[in-house]
């Protein structure tokens, strides 16, 4: 099964096909050794998403695609020479103490999209914010 990712934030909002099946080398931070998950989406435009955990399905985390939300972000991330280009998806951070959400640009989720291959990279530098503020102004919100 696949599921459809915006991957632009114009009016023709373009989409990437992408297996519902997301696999890790290595496991998330804060996800224990858990590697495999389900991309779920949670509205019809694919602007949301939840990763939840197939060994434990109590697990989630919610990603959104980064350029929906942040035009301007473009890092350099390649998945394999030969293969499709990747769709990137950062992790949402919920807001806390009446804080908004933020969106990790730092440590985008790299996915190859027909074979759900997938790893968390850090970027180098200090050009994408860890907790970036989504916000009634981000672009798809």
């Amino acid at each position: 099964m696949s599921v459809a990712v915006a991957v632009e934030s114009t009016t023709e909002r373009p989409t990437r096909t992408v297996v519902d099946r997301i696999a890790f080398d290595q496991p998330l931070p804060g996800m224990g050794e858990l590697r495999t998950f389900t991309l779920v989406p949670l509205d019809e435009t694919g602007f949301l998403f939840a990763l939840r955990s197939t060994e434990d399905p109590g697990t989630r985390l919610f990603v959104v695609p980064p350029r929906a939300y942040f035009p301007e972000y473009d890092p350099t991330v390649v998945l394999s020479a030969t293969g499709p280009e990747p769709v990137l998806l950062v992790v949402v951070h919920p807001g806390q103490d009446g804080g908004g959400p933020t969106a990790n640009l730092l440590a985008p989720i790299v996915i190859d999209p027909t074979t759900g291959h997938a790893v968390q990279v850090v970027l180098d530098g200090d050009e994408w914010p860890l907790r970036a503020p989504l916000s009634s102004a981000s672009t798809a919100a």
